[in-house]
């Protein structure tokens, strides 16, 4: 971590099957303008150990969030963001620690307000959501016989049209070979009380809508935006449910502003941190894997 009074630090929290690894493009970017960033991996999630069957309440699969807000100094704020329904998990780690937090970015994500109890939010979404439009998503009971728990895991074809419509076709392989199972915590999260005012509602909310998002209907995100309210509110043209990947630069670009939102005009970038350098940043691990592929192929040549 660099110094400066001008450096941010976000911390990155991904939605429902995904991992800290759908935020590699942003946190390039974020990184080449000198601010540090923290991606986590959700338990059971990403490459968290832990197991879907070892977890019985939306506390424990939000654990690793938590942890990172313990570690943050008492005189630090972050800029804590987070999508889909990772937000839901953002709004827990508000609850707890909102005088660590500067400012909270809902991504197309779940934002609840501080009069209904959190279950509320996802009966809305659920209702909203026609069998057909859940497409080939599957859902299969886990843990004990008489739980009642259920594991949901996106589809090939729902990630494709639904989440990745717009994102690049290398990174709906990746998506549909990395993505795992989560649990639906209904019973869990049904005992949850409404967030409160004094603390939920004390942190700066802000709202980044992808205008072409089909996994969270964009009525229901402006529905939530009005009933929760968020102090800022920005959308992103031509930008699906997974906007980080498939428009990382306007999405950095916003998440810049909105940090800076009130605070004067926002630094230019770091020399050295241009276009071409972020573009580098974000290809490095390509030039990294062509390196290795180069010295296999030499090696082998050699021995025969």
């Amino acid at each position: 971590m660099t110094g400066g009074k001008q450096q941010k630090h976000f911390v990155l929290v991904h939605g429902a099957c995904h991992g800290a690894w759908c935020w590699y493009r942003l946190q390039s970017l974020l990184e080449a303008e000198g601010h540090c960033v923290t991606a986590i991996d959700l338990a059971a999630s990403g490459i968290n150990p832990i197991k879907l069957d070892e977890l019985r309440t939306f506390s424990e699969y939000t654990m690793p969030l938590f942890e990172v807000m313990e570690s943050i100094p008492p005189d630090e704020k972050v800029v804590l963001v987070g999508h889909s329904l990772g937000g839901m998990n953002m709004a827990f780690a508000m609850e707890k620690y909102p005088q660590k937090i500067s400012v909270a970015i809902f991504i197309a994500a779940i934002m609840p307000d501080t009069v209904h109890t959190p279950i509320y939010f996802f009966e809305q979404v659920i209702e909203g959501t026609t069998k057909e439009e859940s497409m080939d998503n599957q859902f299969i009971p886990i843990g004990r016989p008489g739980d009642h728990v259920m594991s949901m895991l996106f589809g090939p074809q729902y990630t494709s049209s639904k989440l990745y419509q717009l994102c690049p076709s290398e990174d709906v392989a990746l998506a549909k070979a990395l993505m795992r199972p989560i649990s639906n915590f209904w019973d869990d999260l049904s005992k949850k009380s409404a967030f409160s005012n004094e603390t939920y509602g004390s942190v700066k909310r802000a709202y980044i809508m992808p205008n072409e998002d089909k996994a969270l209907k964009v009525e229901y995100q402006r529905w939530q935006i009005k009933n929760s309210g968020a102090a800022i509110v920005k959308e992103i043209k031509d930008a699906d449910h997974m906007a980080m990947i498939s428009k990382p630069h306007e999405l950095c670009q916003l998440l810049l502003d909105i940090a800076w939102e009130g605070k004067g005009p926002r630094p230019l970038l770091k020399e050295g941190s241009s276009e071409a350098g972020r573009n580098e940043a974000i290809f490095r691990p390509i030039y990294y894997l062509n390196f290795i592929l180069f010295l296999f192929l030499f090696l082998l040549l050699f021995k025969f």
